[in-house]
């Protein structure tokens, strides 16, 4: 009895360790393990994995989170993600809709002061759409600014012929969304997504400041062979970055906690399923021709297989992040890299293409 025990706990050990994987899975894994020693040989350096049908088969480290001192990448190593932090704002916005503290058709007059008349008509659904006319940007990333000067500079920056009517890409948009979300909730917008989204979704290593991590698992950022070094080493304000980069990007998470944030999104642990139904819906064209749809934090891309890829990434010149679910489909792969260029940046749709035709899912 006792060597049976222990067979059948070696058994679901080494279970949990492959991922439970079918032979199909590990024919699969095969092949998506020899295109990513590929990419590392060219120069990848991060993490990725890989979750069909509700559950992770595969993920892997790549390259070194400090080059320097040896240290390589795994899937636990936290990364810089970008503007994949919107979807996290836009999440958050939907929450507070939940707790009827706001309406997404509200105006941005009713929680901002000083909104100039001709720029009354903006929402937060604008904000949410990069609808509202906003600039890309007022300034970079690690620059210093308090919340009325932000506030007073974005309205100033404002192109009004394009309120409601045209899609811009706007991190500003997404700032004035996390001020928003401050003043509503009484607190600060890493504590409010720490407690009504992370949490919940059992994430621990997702945050500005408030992640339960070791600064020695934060990755370091290259510009080629330049060392730029770890997000937490650069020029922030008490609570996390300035509003240059608050609520629109800079996040720090791990693949792992994204791929628990996707199961979290599968169910109704932080949203409920009206939320999702705006979540997802496409809002906007990002081109006239509809080759993709903007929804509240998430791009919408059609696909050949008459279904739709829900994605984003983000990026800035050295750390880059790719996220991408195909919802129906049941494939979702997740891309963190500290060394941005063109390969990090096709790794997700390359491993996409093999996915898809390995599986061929229905």
């Amino acid at each position: 009895m006792q060597k049976l025990f222990v067979f059948i706990l070696f058994s679901v050990l080494s279970c949990q360790h492959l991922f439970c994987q079918d032979p199909k899975e590990k024919e699969l894994t095969k092949e998506i393990e020899t295109f990513m020693s590929d990419a590392e040989s060219e120069g990848f350096s991060g993490t990725v994995l890989l979750g069909l049908n509700g559950r992770k088969i595969w993920s892997g480290g790549y390259g070194y989170a400090d080059f320097d001192n040896k240290l390589q990448n795994d899937p636990e190593t936290v990364f810089d993600i970008g503007s994949v932090t919107k979807q996290f704002t836009a999440a958050a916005i939907l929450k507070l809709e939940m707790q009827g503290k706001l309406s997404t058709q509200d105006k941005i007059s009713a929680y901002l002061d000083g909104v100039p008349a001709k720029l009354q008509e903006i929402s937060l659904h604008h904000l949410l759409t990069h609808s509202a006319g906003m600039p890309g940007a007022i300034g970079g990333d690690y620059n210093s600014i308090s919340e009325n000067e932000f506030i007073s500079k974005a309205f100033k920056s404002v192109n009004a012929k394009r309120v409601g009517k045209t899609y811009h890409y706007s991190n500003v948009g997404y700032s004035l969304l996390a001020i928003i979300i401050e003043k509503v909730s009484g607190m600060s917008y890493e504590a409010f997504l720490r407690e009504f989204l992370f949490l919940p979704a059992d994430m621990h290593h997702t945050g500005y400041l408030l992640g339960e991590w070791n600064t020695a698992d934060i990755a370091v950022g290259y510009r080629g062979k330049n060392r730029w070094g770890k997000p937490t080493e650069k020029k922030w304000a008490k609570d996390g970055p300035y509003l240059h980069l608050k609520g629109n990007g800079g996040i720090l998470s791990t693949v792992e906690d994204l791929y628990k944030w996707h199961l979290a999104l599968l169910g109704d642990t932080v949203l409920s399923q009206e939320a999702k139904e705006k979540y997802y819906y496409r809002h906007i064209k990002e081109d006239p021709e509809g080759r993709s749809y903007y929804g509240y934090g998430w791009a919408l891309f059609p696909t050949p297989r008459d279904t739709y890829l829900v994605a984003h990434n983000g990026g800035n010149g050295i750390f880059f992040a790719d996220f991408w679910r195909y919802l129906s489909e049941e494939i979702t792969i997740i891309v963190s890299s500290n060394k941005s260029g063109d390969i990090s940046e096709s790794i997700a749709s390359e491993i996409a293409g093999i996915v898809i035709n390995k599986i061929q899912p229905q």
